[in-house]
């Protein structure tokens, strides 16, 4: 008997989520077989094959908060699939951002908070913002993860299983040809976590964290979100990070756009981009004042602090 999507899936809208970790593998594999080819075909190639795989880490935000299927057997080996496609266990994933950044968010216990990036150009501060930031998520990981192997070891289990079988194909494919390996897996997998990890630039930069509503960036542009799955609604995702994200469009129209300030409430994701990063690029805050940057603060440890057994599942996602 045929299994109907809303028997399979939690939300039928994550056929699309689906389908789009589908092409990457596809893209992937023609990418890896037909290489190697002239410079202007290679380039184009794996420019593709980035944005796919940053498109699957989208997939990956929205799975640690939502799980997409009804049966955790397919959840669980579901997140060892789409750890290939952007290059990091995806239960990793959860430490810096479900109970870091949304819980401390732009706080001291923030791991990715924006004050770390403090270059005088703009620019400089979106191009390297993922790397200014990784050794402090990997930080906080470790000591996520040593923590949960004792208090939550199915979670444990879990991380383990997704972080030694991607380690694995990884090994394997470096050793069947170390150029292909660094054209179709390395880059676009470093492209991805670059792009998932710096969109708190974006999304946070200048911001006021204590408002009820000005504490987020939102880019409403209709293309955008389809391709990364309403991402662009991070206001109301923060509000309510449970909620699924096909819901996010309607809950941010009744729920966000009546009270948020106008300048957080963006259409245009590239004009925004321009304007912020390129001309002028001048680092202001959503008011349009000159960003004024906290005294430098070292990241205070909030593992401690996470009541693991109450607050998340076997998987990667807080319970709701």
């Amino acid at each position: 008997m045929k299994l109907k999507a809303k028997q399979f899936f939690r939300y039928k809208e994550d056929r699309r989520s689906v389908v789009f970790i589908a092409i990457y593998f596809v893209v992937a594999t023609i990418t890896w077989l037909a290489l190697p080819l002239k410079w202007y075909l290679t380039i184009p190639l794996v420019f593709i094959n980035c944005l796919l795989s940053f498109i699957c880490a989208t997939v990956v935000h929205n799975t640690i908060h939502y799980p997409i299927f009804k049966v955790p057997f397919y959840n669980r080996i579901f997140q060892v699939i789409l750890s290939f496609t952007y290059g990091h266990p995806v239960s990793a994933y959860v430490p810096g951002h479900n109970f870091s950044h949304h819980k401390y968010t732009q706080t001291d216990k923030d791991n990715i908070r924006t004050s770390k990036a403090r270059f005088k150009w703009n620019f400089l501060n979106q191009l390297f913002f993922f790397y200014i930031m990784s050794i402090d998520i990997i930080k906080a990981e470790r000591r996520f993860v040593k923590k949960m192997k004792k208090e939550k070891p199915r979670w444990y289990k879990q991380y383990i299983m997704e972080k030694y079988f991607l380690i694995a194909a990884k090994v394997v494919l470096l050793f069947i040809d170390w150029q292909k390996f660094l054209l179709v897996i390395i880059i676009p997998h470093q492209y991805a976590a670059w792009g998932i990890v710096g969109t708190n630039l974006f999304q946070h930069d200048g911001c006021d964290e204590e408002h009820p509503y000005n504490h987020s960036r939102s880019f409403t542009g209709k293309l955008l979100n389809w391709f990364t799955f309403n991402n662009g609604y991070h206001t109301m995702h923060h509000l309510r990070p449970g909620l699924h994200w096909s819901l996010l469009p309607q809950h941010h129209e009744k729920h966000i756009q009546p009270h948020i300030h106008p300048n957080l409430n963006q259409k245009n994701f590239l004009a925004y981009c321009w304007k912020t990063y390129i001309w002028p690029g001048k680092r202001v805050d959503y008011l349009g004042n000159p960003f004024v940057l906290s005294p430098k603060q070292k990241d205070q440890d909030w593992v401690a602090d996470v009541p693991i057994k109450e607050h998340i599942t076997s998987l990667g996602a807080i319970q709701k």
